[in-house]
C-alpha cells in the first residue's frame, strides 16, 4: 500500500510539472520565424535546438558527443523563462539580474518534480550555463546558431529592430567556435552575407 501511495504521489508531481512547463509556450523571444511572420516562442526554439543537435553532431570538435545528454540540456535550459522571462541576448540592462531571476525560477520550477529528477534538471541547467563540457559547448553553439539562421533568413528583421551591429553579433556567436570550427566558419559567412545584403549593420 505504501509503495502504491509513493508511486501515485511521484506520478502526480511529474504530471504537475508537465502541465506547469506548458507555460513556456507563452514565452516569446525576439527572434522571428524564418519567414518573418511572427516571433518564435521558447518551446519552438527548444524543439529546433533538439532537432539541430541530432543533425549536426558530426561537425563537433570532439569524436563523440553524448547526444541524449545534449538533448536533455537543450530541452531544459529555457524552462526558467516561465518565471524569469526571456532576456534578449543584446539587452545589457536585462542581463544584470538575469542570473538571479533564473536561479529563483529554477528553484521553483524544478522542485515541482520528485527530488532526484529535480536534481537532474538542476544539474543539466547549471551545466548548460557553465559551458564547461563538450555537450554544453555543443548546446551553446546550437543556441547561437539557431537564431543566427533565423535572423538571416528573416532578412535581419530582429537585428534591425534592435539596432544590432556585426561586432555585437560576432561576440554573441563566438561560442560556436568552441564546439565546431565547421559551424563557426559557416556562421562567419552568414554574418558577412548579412552585412552585404543590408540585413545587419557593419
Amino acid at each position: 500500500m505504501e509503495k502504491t501511495n509513493f508511486l501515485e504521489e511521484r506520478l502526480q508531481k511529474q504530471l504537475e510539472f508537465i502541465v506547469e512547463v506548458d507555460k513556456l509556450k507563452h514565452i516569446y523571444r525576439q527572434t522571428y520565424l524564418a519567414d518573418g511572420s511572427r516571433k518564435e516562442n521558447s518551446v519552438e526554439h527548444s524543439w529546433h535546438l533538439a532537432l539541430m543537435a541530432c543533425l549536426l553532431a558530426e561537425h563537433t570538435l570532439v569524436a563523440e558527443i553524448d547526444l541524449l545528454h545534449t538533448l536533455k540540456m537543450v530541452l531544459v535550459h529555457d524552462l526558467v523563462e516561465i518565471d524569469a522571462g526571456d532576456t534578449y541576448c543584446y539587452d545589457e540592462q536585462g542581463a544584470l539580474d538575469k542570473e538571479e531571476r533564473e536561479k529563483k525560477a529554477a528553484e521553483r520550477i524544478f522542485n515541482l518534480l520528485p527530488a532526484e529528477q529535480a536534481q537532474e534538471l538542476w544539474a543539466l541547467w547549471e551545466e548548460f550555463e557553465a559551458v564547461s563540457t563538450p555537450e554544453a559547448r555543443y548546446a551553446a553553439a546550437l543556441d547561437r546558431l539557431q537564431p543566427l539562421l533565423l535572423n538571416y533568413t528573416s532578412r535581419g528583421k530582429s537585428w534591425q529592430e534592435h539596432g544590432v551591429k556585426k561586432s555585437q553579433a560576432l561576440k554573441r556567436n563566438a561560442p560556436i567556435e568552441n564546439s565546431s570550427s565547421v559551424l563557426w566558419t559557416h556562421a562567419l559567412r552568414i554574418l558577412d552575407q548579412a552585412v552585404q545584403k543590408g540585413f545587419l549593420a557593419e
